[in-house]
């Protein structure tokens, strides 16, 4: 059976606990939030780079590393630890970078050890080259060696890609997920980026400003955000406040202030709950026309506020009586004509609408 990694934090902002499976055949649990959210916060702590008071407690199945008052040392903690900025030592080569946690180990197993996690980063061609010489692709690649080359129990990686330009953060994103999946090492990794949580987490938990939110298998948090707190941090663009006005045979039907919208019914809500309905701008369709009443999705008559380019897609903002957000292809908003105070009817599934009931005083 797996160890649990078990976190009680009190510290700074951070009023956490957590057990973590750390599961070689899902090996990936993601730490996402903003910035300011205390992710990094929190995987220091788990590092030993910082020290949290009682009645915290950090523990690697039976192994006890902070109990609030005594801290094992990093070192002995055989975690591997890469930094957002790399931190390799600029007068040392790559092959004395990747092999500075060897302390203690003999020679010849050292140069094993250094070409064996050179190999697994992808950085053999590396070898022998001084790290002035590395571009932050390759540089990332040597401190991602490093990390692998203690055999660590616990990967730890903070933010890894986010130094990178677009092509390089999007080449290695792939090699990253490969790389973590064939070691198998349980590996905590930080993140405020959507994309990168999506490629490389099996988990993921949720902070907001110190809080965990939510934490489960990634797609079904980015899909089923539990709070509006998570919704605004998994970037769902559409957060609709509304009442439930019917259920029944599985759907819920919820009035907003410009008509009716259908959703699944998650099982708890009842004639008169505020609720808010969250929809990704991707589920939007947009149609030019009225469609026809017997399609079993939502109909929503809308004002177009603006369009904006965004990359391969086209961004609409609509004023449906309430904000909202639908990303469409540029020939599809060509073939509409789509412009400010064109009208339009968005579209979406029963099935796009994700229905979470609304706290007091939200």
């Amino acid at each position: 059976m797996a160890p649990a990694l078990t976190i009680r934090v009190r510290h700074r902002l951070l009023d956490v606990d957590l057990e973590l499976p750390m599961d070689s055949a899902a090996p990936v649990t993601v730490l996402f939030g903003a910035s300011g959210a205390g992710k990094t916060t929190l995987l220091r702590c788990v590092a030993g780079l910082e020290k949290p008071a009682p009645p915290s407690r950090i523990a690697f199945g039976p192994e006890v590393w902070n109990d609030g008052r005594h801290q094992v040392r990093p070192r002995h903690r055989r975690v591997g630890y890469l930094f957002q900025d790399h931190a390799l030592f600029p007068h040392l080569s790559v092959d004395a970078n990747v092999a500075y946690g060897l302390v203690g180990v003999p020679r010849g197993e050292r140069r094993t050890r250094t070409n064996s996690a050179l190999a697994t980063a992808g950085a053999t061609h590396l070898s022998g080259r001084a790290t002035s010489e590395l571009s932050g692709g390759e540089a990332q690649r040597v401190a991602l060696a490093r990390a692998l080359a203690v055999d660590p129990r616990l990967l730890l990686l903070d933010e890894p890609l986010s130094a990178l330009d677009g092509p390089t953060r999007a080449r290695l994103r792939t090699e990253l997920r490969s790389i973590l999946v064939a070691t198998g090492t349980p590996t905590l990794l930080v993140t405020h980026d959507r994309t990168e949580a999506l490629a490389l987490g099996d988990r993921i938990v949720v902070l907001v400003n110190g809080h965990v939110h939510q934490q489960g298998p990634v797609e079904s948090v980015f899909s089923q955000p539990a709070t509006p707190h998570v919704a605004e941090a998994v970037g769902v663009e559409n957060v609709l406040p509304g009442t439930v006005e019917g259920n029944g045979d599985g759907v819920v039907h919820i009035r907003l202030s410009s008509g009716t919208l259908t959703a699944l019914d998650p099982g708890d809500l009842v004639v008169g709950t505020r609720v808010l309905a969250c929809i990704r701008a991707e589920d939007v369709a947009l149609e030019a026309t009225e469609p026809h009443r017997a399609s079993p999705r939502n109909h929503i008559p809308a004002l177009v506020r603006s369009v904006v380019s965004e990359g391969p897609l086209q961004r609409v903002e609509l004023d449906a009586g309430v904000p909202l957000a639908a990303y469409i292809t540029r020939p599809a908003c060509e073939d509409l004509g789509l412009a400010p105070g064109s009208r339009v009817t968005a579209v979406m599934k029963a099935t796009a609408v994700h229905v979470i009931a609304r706290i007091e005083g939200e």
